[in-house]
């Protein structure tokens, strides 16, 4: 591989990892607090896409206003999630909440199934983010650059907003200890419910961008991306932002590169990644980040 095919695979690798650790963060955010695998996370960014083509192709609105309503409605249907799906099983046994999150996941997919159909539809991608930027011999789509920047500005708002504020220390004092924080006066609902907002709003930005980088949309979008995206929390430590973050670069590059290295295996890219965390689970349980399971803190 000569070093342009390198760069142009380094920077390929860059933009699918900046996916999965958009995506990546919202599992690892209610894991820290909930010590939830919230199984619907994934789908929300079918939803995120579904809104997105219906304003853009449907109500032909801009796509400013369309991509913004895609994820703020997104944001709301998390906050719904947790409302109904999640709380009141939140004294329950853990096996509980897992069954409702499983439970949530098929109820969107479902409901898309219905109300869209299942065949795929096209993504409508505005311009600004179509085209090659060239230079040398680099032949780069445009939202390859566009993704890692998009992601980096979230994520700086993300951290900003947990290291930095009033209710990102009441978040990582749940992460702590649910019960001692509700006795200091803090309001734990008000706080998770927060926090599904969050991790939701990412993954419908995610949800869109993963849209655009591969235009085709059904109701079953969301369940491979959504996978990757825990894989990559397991491996930078589950629990743990910046884990998540690296977790995700990691994995895209690692997807990337393999094919590129070896074009005969790049069938084989989702085994990797399942494989991947089978070793990971074995040798490093905790993940990259090295926290004790059970105790990941934001």
């Amino acid at each position: 591989m000569d070093a342009i095919t390198l760069i142009q695979q380094l920077i390929n690798g860059l933009s699918l990892g900046s996916l999965y650790a958009l995506i990546a963060i919202g599992y690892t955010m209610v894991y820290g607090i909930l010590r939830l695998i919230n199984s619907a996370h994934g789908d929300l960014l079918m939803v995120a896409a579904y809104i997105g083509i219906m304003g853009v192709g449907l109500f032909s609105w801009p796509w400013p206003v369309a991509f913004g309503l895609a994820v703020g409605l997104t944001g709301f249907l998390g906050v719904l999630l947790e409302r109904g799906a999640y709380r009141p099983l939140r004294r329950a046994p853990r096996i509980s909440l897992l069954i409702s999150a499983i439970a949530a996941s098929f109820l969107l997919e479902n409901l898309a199934l219905v109300l869209a159909g299942g065949r795929a539809k096209p993504f409508p991608a505005p311009a600004v983010f179509t085209g090659v930027f060239q230079w040398g011999g680099l032949f780069i789509p445009r939202l390859s650059f566009f993704i890692p920047a998009v992601t980096a500005v979230l994520l700086a708002l993300l951290f900003f907003t947990v290291y930095r504020t009033q209710i990102g220390r009441a978040m990582r004092a749940i992460s702590w200890s649910l019960e001692t924080t509700s006795l200091l006066g803090i309001n734990v609902n008000r706080v998770i419910a927060f926090t599904f907002l969050v991790g939701s709003l990412l993954a419908g930005a995610g949800g869109l961008l993963w849209a655009m980088k591969y235009p085709q949309v059904n109701p079953f979008m969301g369940i491979l991306p959504g996978l990757k995206a825990f894989i990559a929390a397991v491996l930078g430590g589950i629990g743990n932002l910046t884990g998540a973050v690296v977790g995700g670069l990691l994995l895209g590059l690692l997807e990337i590169l393999i094919v590129a290295l070896f074009p005969a295996w790049s069938g084989y890219r989702d085994a990797l990644a399942f494989g991947l965390l089978i070793i990971l689970l074995l040798v490093r349980p905790t993940g990259l980040m090295g926290e004790t399971l059970g105790e990941e803190k934001l």
